[in-house]
């Protein structure tokens, strides 16, 4: 199992139950990571999890979702409201169950919604830590119909037979070519994204207000810029969590948090006046974290530029010192009062689009991975030089290598950032937040 390969247009399997029951144990499992929080208390998982797996050849992204409860607590509402909701846009369910508890009234609502889906969909009974107590765990979830397997998690027990099912409903050549970039626009509230959003689209589709917080959801607009296919979603403000006192707030965070998650290219906005700050920095922080390509747009530049000396240097100089774990964004300078910047905007947009979908061959990567890591000297692992055997492009945007090495664990991020400036270079790919995995090699095993 690999989660570092993502197919372009790979099918999507949610992993749906009660707070509780196992979810976050299986994702990790099958991803082989520890992204999902897993801890003995209803409610942890809050948020919805994609990690791209490849497992027997076939690749899907696993999903992990919040769990589903009849509780009253907004974060609850939330929670069942989003999972409803993004069921319709996966294409496999699985449902997760406790063998201990049996079937509970709110078992039976999860499966009516994952039935209404019209999605196919397993039940997984967990928890069932012997072998001999199968068959009385699944009796009680006979009468839906559907195709159970019992486990237990914590023994890694089912986890092959869950994954052969969900081998099993994908195809050979899964989806269909994706037309079109889906763009976010993301920043802290009142600088200017309803603003922007309508000088692009050229019409009022957003709702445009001095009063911070006006935009509560997210909102796609479709539309077409030198015959290249764009959505745009304007999303609500994020400010930090301590500020986030009002319910509406709190949903609004969680929509735009969920809008950098499905969108090819992020557009985080930034008063220019102001120039970015350390909110700015923590939602960047937030855009790298989910490997997404992003432009940093420095709106109200008409004033910035009456306001401030030397104002696109400051603005700069600010950038470099504030986003320094990314210094080479690519910065645009827009006013979506008087439209000022708005080409330069869509000039960039179509680099980054390109830079999003660059590919090189095996080949040509290695002779140049080959040459570059001549000019360094070689990580040393103990008292052992790495030793690089190949590296390879993965099918992830923006642009992410595997390195096979004899020991990878000896690859420091300083040796990451050296490989990653060099590979930008070459190629010309500055600003894009490009990784590199370092993986083990079998040619390496005895070194």
């Amino acid at each position: 199992m690999s989660s570092n390969l993502k197919a372009e247009f790979a099918p999507k399997v949610a992993i749906i139950g009660r707070p509780n029951v196992g979810k976050s144990t299986l994702f990790n499992i099958v991803t082989n990571t520890r992204k999902a929080v897993v801890k003995d208390q209803a409610g942890v998982t809050r948020d919805i999890m994609i990690e791209p797996v490849e497992v027997w050849g076939k690749q899907f992204d696993l999903i992990d979702t919040g769990g589903i409860t009849d509780a009253a607590d907004v974060f609850s509402k939330l929670i069942k409201e989003q999972v409803k909701d993004f069921l319709q846009t996966v294409d496999l369910i699985v449902a997760v169950m406790d063998g201990r508890a049996g079937l509970v009234p709110e078992d039976r609502d999860i499966i009516r919604v994952a039935k209404q889906t019209g999605k196919p969909f397993l039940l997984v009974i967990n928890k069932v830590d012997k072998v001999t107590e199968e068959e009385i765990a699944k009796s009680d979830f006979y009468e839906f119909g559907v195709d159970i397997i019992s486990a237990s998690f914590e023994q890694r027990r089912g986890v092959g037979d869950i994954l052969e099912w969900v081998t099993n409903q994908i195809p050979e050549n899964p989806g269909t070519v994706k037309e079109g970039m889906n763009i976010a626009i993301v920043g802290k509230p009142n600088v200017g994204k309803s603003s922007i959003c309508n000088c692009i689209l050229g019409v009022n589709r957003m709702l445009v207000s001095d009063i911070a917080g006006t935009t509560i959801d997210s909102v796609d607009s479709p539309f077409i810029y030198n015959d290249r296919k764009y959505t745009l979603v304007d999303t609500a403000g994020l400010r930090r969590s301590a500020k986030r006192e009002e319910d509406l707030e709190i949903i609004s965070a969680f929509k735009s948090q969920e809008s950098i998650r499905r969108a090819d290219l992020v557009l985080l906005m930034v008063d220019g006046t102001i120039g970015p700050t350390d909110q700015d920095a923590r939602i960047m922080q937030s855009i790298l974290e989910d490997h997404k390509g992003v432009i940093l747009v420095a709106n109200k530049s008409d004033l910035g530029g009456k306001e401030i000396p030397e104002y696109r240097k400051t603005f700069k100089e600010q950038v470099e010192r504030v986003f320094h774990f990314f210094p080479d964004v690519h910065v645009v300078f827009t006013s979506a009062k008087t439209g000022y910047g708005i080409n330069d905007l869509f000039e960039m947009i179509e680099k980054v689009t390109d830079q999003l979908s660059f590919r090189v061959s095996t080949a040509e990567l290695n002779d140049f991975f080959f040459e570059t890591i001549r000019k360094a000297p070689a990580p040393v692992w103990g008292t052992t030089n790495v030793k690089f055997y190949y590296v390879t492009q993965t099918y992830q945007k923006p642009p992410a290598f595997i390195a096979f090495a004899n020991h990878p664990d000896g690859v420091t991020n300083s040796y990451r950032r050296f490989l990653i400036k060099n590979i930008k270079a070459k190629w010309d790919l500055h600003g894009m937040p490009i990784r590199i995995f370092c993986m083990k090699s079998r040619r390496g095993s005895n070194d």
